[in-house]
Parts: structure tokens; sequence; C-alpha cells
């Protein structure tokens, strides 16, 4: 099976953190990045070529659908 390559964009780090290591149990995925803000999403999605990213809707610089629209 093909590894899932995996962005996490949320403002609160101990909640990302949390995702982070349940995503790191599972075999078939890579978390290849993380962000804190909008801005930071969309430099980091453009460096790590994630599969999938997954974005909190309500972030302190902008909107998550604004960063998904972007994406």
């Amino acid at each position: 099976m093909e590894e899932i390559r995996v962005l996490v964009v949320d403002d609160h780090s101990l909640f990302r953190q949390g995702v982070i290591q349940t995503l790191r149990q599972e075999p078939d995925m890579t978390v290849v990045g993380e962000a804190g803000s909008a801005a930071a999403a969309g430099d980091k999605a453009r460096d790590v070529l994630a599969d999938v990213v997954l974005l909190d809707l309500k972030l302190p610089d902008g909107s998550g659908l604004t960063v998904a629209r972007e994406l």
C-alpha cells in the first residue's frame, strides 16, 4: 500500500501534536509537516506536497476555507 502524506494545520499546538502522534501510529500515513496559521499552511503545503491536509477552519490569520481554496 502506498504511503499517505499528511499536513496538519491547527493553531492550537497541543491539539496539533495530539493529532500528529495519533497519525504516526498508522503504518500507511506519514506526517510531512505542520502549521499553526493560514500563512504558514500555504507556505508549508507548497514545500511538502501532501496528499491530505487536515485543516482547522478557524485560524488566527484567516479562514481555513480560504486556505483550502488556495491549495
